[in-house]
């Protein structure tokens, strides 16, 4: 029997997996002419919600079937994106691709909602403590292990995207201080352009007064929550906690 507050803990993580791409959606500004939506965050959103929906009944939002062909459109796409990786580097986009962890994902939440033997009510995972709820279990043992294989390498990925996130965040908070502080000491002295001027072109509204200081604050804080959102570290580990969540799932539906 599995404790009703892990899957609850796990279908939050998965919800908070969906806020935070859902927020790169926004921040990506999809509704302007010739704007980017990155596959991976509208992937991740997706997932999050799916699972969340199994791990927690009440949060339940599509049947299994609407999931299954939503998530075999994605596992089409990302199988097609792989295969142009494959063209362009070989056998290495199999294994450290972009790309290929999104096909494995994908494929195993279509296997999971299309292979459960007794679907609780109302499509969610209540039933998920009892053992046999899948058909085929070796293939969905199989998932589990790939899907540990790609959490281990991004893992490893993730250690070495932390200094770069460290100097996008020092690279916004730095500047922000600066500034701050150069508009209290230029607003002191009664300097013009020279030092209180800069703070006032720094900040929209600004007047180099002493009473900016907390505009320049919101704008650094602002900027470091957009360097975290856009740093490549943040979808790693958005894809490790799916990784993580995924291989657990299928673990317990054996």
């Amino acid at each position: 029997m599995t404790p009703a507050w892990i899957l609850d803990l796990f279908a939050a993580i998965m919800l908070v997996v969906a806020a935070i791409s859902a927020a790169r959606l926004l921040a990506a500004r999809p509704w302007r002419r010739g704007a980017v939506i990155t596959d991976t965050d509208v992937s991740h959103l997706l997932m999050g919600i799916a699972m969340a929906g199994m791990l927690a009944p009440s949060l339940t939002t599509l049947p299994n079937d609407a999931w299954v062909v939503v998530f075999a459109v994605l596992a089409v796409w990302f199988g097609y994106r792989v295969v142009r990786d494959y063209q362009a580097s070989g056998p290495r986009a199999l294994a450290v691709g972009h790309c290929a962890p999104h096909l494995v994902h994908s494929a195993a939440m279509v296997y999971m909602f299309a292979a459960q033997a007794a679907p609780a009510a109302g499509g969610g995972m209540g039933g998920m403590s009892g053992m046999s709820t899948l058909h085929v279990p070796t293939l969905g043992f199989l998932f589990a292990l790939i899907l540990i294989g790609y959490t281990i390498w991004d893992l490893d990925q993730l250690s070495s995207l932390r200094p770069g996130l460290a100097r996008a965040v020092a690279g916004v908070a730095t500047p922000a201080l600066v500034g701050a502080s150069g508009g209290t000491a230029g607003t002191e002295a009664g300097a013009g352009p020279g030092a209180g001027g800069d703070v006032a072109a720094a900040a929209p509204g600004g007047s180099g007064e002493a009473g900016h200081g907390g505009t320049a604050g919101g704008g650094r804080s602002g900027g470091m929550a957009m360097a975290i959102l856009d740093s490549p570290g943040t979808v790693v580990g958005c894809r490790i906690a799916m990784g993580v969540t995924m291989a657990l799932m299928l673990i317990l539906m054996l």
